[in-house]
């Protein structure tokens, strides 16, 4: 098979999803078209009865021929009519295409493989949502260091994490749901959509007969800002891959070993340097990122055309679309297969949290606010003074004791809480679980 006009490489290529943007594919989808409207026109007396059904099975996509017609008459949609109607009997022949113009054929068609292309995109998108909670679910239990501009913050739950990503995730299956169920339009409504030689009637039969909504103003083609909204809707989606992708490389580096990515047997991360494990999916994911956002700009020029309608667009589309699709259902199924096999190293977290207790600076001011009679700006530079003495840092008891010794030397009198590191998950991890059932309740 043909890719229809897209430039997909084979190292990215998901069959399932590159044969819906073939020639052949594509062609399917004009006929269907095509036969949803002759049955139509059929249904209102201008054919006998039963002649849709009878001819359907006869009809077959031959693009061989389409092109060698095409080459003649320099247009693809009178070819395919003509590689069709030859094959049928002149009395019902004269009858197909009758009433409509190019656009309706295109753009419906277009439509149609939108919409096959949507029911292999939100299944694997709704893997990926519950892989995340999954992982949510099984790692809220463990502590682990949360970061702000990439230095230590506060601990967390490390289920904290895939949480995000999953209602990230959520929000964006959402979107393509809503999508799916209110932006399939078609058209049949003729040149410059004026129903001049057909009526919106015959239009309405021929769409549920391929189950889409009716565009409510076509001018001579379906508005390209339902496709600029799609790819919108394929970019912020990217950057949450993009986002969990980033993560994953972050917690995956030397310094930091948090998570890794899995590592099959027999796979080797460098030519040279037999010790590498490198983060190579989440960098794929990354760079596929980029091409999907890069996407959107094409989408939103193809929006102001000439008039009731010009030919700029399609080229465009031709090439973005089929590409758009294939890469973001691939980068579904990699996140997917990276998550699923992916490495937590629960003592490299908890152990992180315990070698330092620079974050319980937070918590003491809070204390000291309430137990004393001094205010936030008068206390901050005292827990300051604690927390930048890296002596101070070794234990929750140290942090404790230097933060005594220094308000009992400024005359402070405060009953302070002595740490330990036992404690430390009942304070940081306490009310993760009351997050995490409200979340699945807001995207279940």
């Amino acid at each position: 098979m043909r890719p229809l006009g897209g430039s997909m490489i084979s190292r990215y290529d998901k069959p399932e999803m590159s044969r819906l943007w073939t020639d052949e594919f594509k062609f399917e989808c004009f006929l269907k078209a095509e036969l949803a409207l002759l049955q139509a026109w059929e249904e209102n007396g201008l054919l006998e009865k039963g002649t849709t059904e009878k001819i359907s099975p006869s009809l077959k996509i031959n693009v061989s021929r389409i092109e060698e017609i095409e080459a003649e008459t320099k247009h693809d949609v009178i070819a395919f009519c003509s590689s069709i109607t030859e094959q049928m009997p002149d009395n019902i022949s004269k009858y197909f295409h009758f009433g409509v113009t190019s656009s309706d054929i295109i753009d419906t068609a277009l439509t149609l493989q939108i919409k096959e292309s949507l029911k292999l995109t939100i299944p694997a998108l709704k893997e990926v949502c519950a892989t995340l909670l999954d992982l949510s679910s099984k790692s809220k239990g463990i502590l682990s260091m949360g970061r702000s501009h990439g230095m230590y913050a506060e601990p967390m739950s490390f289920g904290q994490k895939w949480l995000s990503f999953f209602a990230e995730c959520s929000r964006r299956l959402k979107d393509l749901e809503l999508f799916f169920e209110n932006e399939l339009t078609g058209q049949f409504s003729g040149a410059v959509g004026n129903y001049t030689l057909i009526t919106p009637d015959i239009e309405k039969s021929a769409l549920d007969h391929l189950d889409l909504k009716r565009e409510p103003v076509s001018s001579q083609v379906i508005p390209r800002d339902r496709v600029a909204k799609l790819i919108s809707i394929h970019a912020l989606l990217g950057s949450a891959i993009e986002r969990i992708a980033v993560e994953i490389r972050h917690l995956h580096r030397s310094e930091i070993q948090e998570v890794h990515e899995g590592f099959s047997k027999g796979q080797k991360g460098s030519s040279i340097m037999p010790h590498k494990k490198n983060p190579i999916s989440g960098e794929n994911l990354t760079g596929m990122a980029r091409i999907l956002r890069s996407h959107v700009s094409m989408a939103l020029e193809n929006i102001p055309l000439w008039h009731e309608r010009d030919i700029s667009h399609s080229s465009a589309e031709r090439i973005f679309l089929p590409d758009n699709f294939g890469i973001l259902y691939y980068s579904l199924k990699r996140l997917n297969s990276t998550l699923k096999n992916i490495v937590i190293h629960e003592d490299a977290l908890e152990k992180r949290v315990k070698e330092t207790s620079i974050y319980l600076s937070s918590f003491y001011l809070h204390e000291l606010i309430k137990k004393t009679s001094l205010t936030r700006e008068e206390l901050y530079p005292i827990l300051q003074e604690v927390a930048f003495k890296p002596e101070n840092l070794s234990s929750p008891e140290n942090f404790s004791k230097a933060l005594k010794e220094l308000l009992d030397k400024k005359g402070i009198n405060a009953d302070i809480k002595e740490f330990k590191n036992e404690d430390l998950k009942g304070v940081f991890l306490n009310h993760f679980e009351d997050t995490l059932k409200r979340t699945e309740k807001t995207y279940s």
